[in-house]
């Protein structure tokens, strides 16, 4: 009754059981391994998802600030070209006096009332 290579009073009936927690035990560390790789994939994948994301996120962030500021350069070159044509206007006509020096006189006829 004992199979080659087995132990003394050990049963066929045992070798096999004990081959089958063997393999039993195997395959349940074969499936752990499957799933934590499994895992790492998902996860991957995830992360790749992510930063894609986050790339077109960063890209469209990057052409609107590209397009403030061409917006805001058009409006200094507005500013500065409306600044040297009152610039210009002002060294061809004379200066407006202010109010600060009073109202002006005009004569009415001449030799009247001051």
């Amino acid at each position: 009754m004992y199979a080659r290579g087995s132990a003394p009073g050990q049963s066929v009936n045992d070798q096999k059981l004990t081959r089958m927690y063997v393999i039993f035990v195997l395959a349940i560390i074969v499936i752990a391994c499957l799933f934590f790789l499994l895992d790492r994939a998902l996860k991957a994948i995830q992360r790749g998802r992510r930063r894609r994301a986050a790339s077109k996120r960063l890209v469209a962030a990057a052409i609107a600030a590209e397009e403030q500021h061409r917006r805001q350069e058009q409006q200094r070159r507005q500013q500065r070209a409306q600044h040297e044509a009152s610039t210009a206007l002002t060294n061809v006509l004379p200066a407006i006096r202010s109010e600060d020096e009073g109202p002006r006189r005009v004569a009415l006829f001449p030799g009247g009332p001051r």
